[in-house]
Parts: structure tokens; sequence; C-alpha cells
């Protein structure tokens, strides 16, 4: 979990830096919502994920796709519900929600991946 924190941390930085340096084209002035959706979302799949696997470890296949669709589904409701209220910049919303999704999908799989070398 301390993991997850530390890329938030790391892209909060980033977007904080980009915004005093006016490179706020492809900014969202609302990342801050969006980076706490993904930091939330993140801890409570991987809580599901935990907390399915301490009666079975055969169970992390399907704990996992489980915890895939519910990001998913989340997501399109983080989405739906911002667009609903009609938010400024949508283009730019949607195209910083889907540019962080990737990162923390890609994160999420590379840090799994490296726990499962490590217990194989």
């Amino acid at each position: 979990m301390i993991k997850i924190i530390l890329f938030t941390a790391f892209f909060a930085i980033a977007f904080f830096v980009a915004e005093r340096y006016s490179v706020t084209l492809w900014l969202h002035p609302n990342w801050k919502i969006l980076l706490i959706f993904f930091l939330c979302v993140s801890f409570l799949t991987n809580r599901l994920v935990e907390s399915g696997l301490q009666d079975n470890q055969e169970r992390f296949i399907p704990l996992y796709m489980a915890a895939t669709v519910a990001r998913l589904i989340l997501g399109l409701a983080f989405i739906g519900f911002f667009l609903f209220r009609h938010i400024d910049q949508r283009r730019t919303f949607v195209l910083d929600f889907l540019v962080l999704y990737i990162c923390y999908t890609g994160f999420e799989i590379w840090t799994m991946t490296r726990n499962l070398r490590r217990d194989s």
C-alpha cells in the first residue's frame, strides 16, 4: 500500500510543478480530485484482494478480475458524474482521467507481477 501512496505523491508533485510553471494546457484544474479518486479506488481494490486472499490463495485470479471490473465501473461512474455536472474543460478532464487510469493500472500490474515473481 505504501507503493501506491508514493506513486500518487509522485503524480501530485509533478502536477503541482506543472501548475506552477503554467503548463496548464493539458492539466485540468481539478487534478487533485482525480488523484484522490485513484488513491481511494486503489486502496479499496487492494483491500478487496488482500481480504479475499487471507482464506484461500487460489482465489487470486477471480478476486483480481473483480477488483479490475470494480475499478472500471467506479471510473465510469466518476466520469459520468462529472460530465453530468457540466464541468468546464470536459475534454481535458477526460484525457487526464484516462492517462491516470492507464498509469495506475500499469503500476498495479507491474507491482503484481513483481510480487508474483518473488512468491514463485
